[in-house]
């Protein structure tokens, strides 16, 4: 189906404004083959963008939920202007592969980042590689996040990550709640290498992994790598580009 889609969430103000768009394309006669529209919050923006792969496709997000970092504000008045001069901007998804206790896989994406979790009362104890290269061999703590540039305002900012730039090429690697090593702060990759995190003892301290909101249990390893064979693009009003979001958390950071 090439023709414009508006996918709304099911809360009242989302299909309130579905409602008012709906009028509003129709009285200006508006199309735009391959254009998605997504009305709701950041989550159910990532749930769309999943369900739509396709380099086709280009996804504009109405923000009707609390947060709403990857999405427009809605102007009735404005909002044909904006979506006939919206910029787009495209990214690529983190792959999740994580093998179980019982040694199955299960691939999943992650636009966001991949949260890896203590599942008991037992803190993790995880050893990190970049590539061949040993990031840290026993991390004692309630886990780690590897953050994409998109994601990097989102959990990663609330464990303290780093905000990185769009254009960075870099993944943020956070560790949650660190025991042992306590000072550790985490590290900025390069997108390039491929990400494994290991559980060193499983049995005692058992851990999950989720990839934006999908959760494996009972992980034993999981690696992270960029998928460059998927890209979604988003558009974004011209004065409040995704890379204008980024750069106003990261001045916030610095002020506070």
């Amino acid at each position: 189906m090439n023709k414009l889609q508006i996918i709304s969430d099911k809360n009242k103000k989302s299909l309130r404004i579905k409602s008012l768009l709906t009028k509003k394309i129709k009285a200006n006669k508006f199309k735009k083959l391959n254009l998605i529209i997504v009305i709701g919050g950041d989550g159910f923006m990532l749930q769309t963008l999943k369900k739509n792969k396709s380099p086709k496709k280009q996804f504009y997000g109405i923000n009707s939920g609390n947060y709403g970092f990857l999405m427009n504000i809605f102007s009735s008045k404005n909002i044909i202007k904006n979506l006939t001069k919206a910029n787009m901007i495209s990214i690529s998804p983190l792959e999740m592969t994580v093998k179980n206790k019982n040694n199955k896989s299960k691939k999943s994406i992650a636009i966001n980042e991949v949260s890896v979790l203590r599942q008991s009362r037992q803190a993790a104890s995880l050893s990190i590689k970049h590539g061949s290269k040993q990031i840290m061999k026993n991390l004692v703590s309630d886990g780690v996040l590897v953050s994409t540039p998109a994601g990097s305002t989102a959990y990663n900012l609330s464990v303290h990550g780093p905000i990185l730039s769009l254009n960075s090429k870099k993944l943020s690697i956070s560790p949650i709640s660190p025991f042992r090593p306590r000072r550790w702060k985490g590290k900025i990759v390069n997108d390039k290498s491929k990400i494994t995190i290991t559980n060193l003892n499983p049995v005692k301290r058992p851990i999950s992994a989720v990839a934006d909101n999908l959760e494996v249990r009972n992980a034993k390893s999981i690696t992270v790598k960029t998928n460059y064979k998927i890209k979604f693009n988003l558009l974004y009003d011209k004065n409040r580009s995704l890379q204008k979001k980024i750069k106003i958390e990261q001045l916030r950071r610095e002020t506070n």
